[in-house]
């Protein structure tokens, strides 16, 4: 309990349905998603076109939609400027940027010896 005011944190493996731990894994294990955040974790201030550059593979709809999935989270913003032709491009915001630790983590976790 709350010691000196350090609460000690409980391991608690269960994952409630809908708590915001299960809506973002839910998020996260979508296809080319992790791709997606990895890609402006890395380049920050990306296009659609730069994305099928870095993303091989990923079709234009399946990029779209992980894309609009990501803004609706909160995790990706999306920036509109109306020129000719328009310019789209996206950042993560500060809540995709929190990701970014556990983004280096993975690719950290590549390089350990089995």
């Amino acid at each position: 309990m709350d010691r000196g005011g350090i609460v000690k944190a409980t391991r608690n493996p269960k994952i409630e349905p809908g708590c915001p731990l299960d809506q973002l894994l839910k998020t996260l294990s979508g296809q080319w998603t992790v791709h997606i955040l990895w890609v402006l974790s890395r380049n920050g201030e990306t296009r659609h076109s730069e994305f099928k550059r870095f993303i091989e593979n990923i079709s234009s709809k399946v990029l779209t939609d992980r894309l609009r999935m990501l803004e609706a989270e909160g995790l990706v913003a999306r920036s509109y400027e109306p020129t000719v032709p328009p310019r789209v491009s996206y950042s993560l915001t500060a809540r995709g940027q929190a990701l970014d630790a556990a983004l280096t983590a993975l690719e950290e976790s590549c390089h350990v010896d089995a």
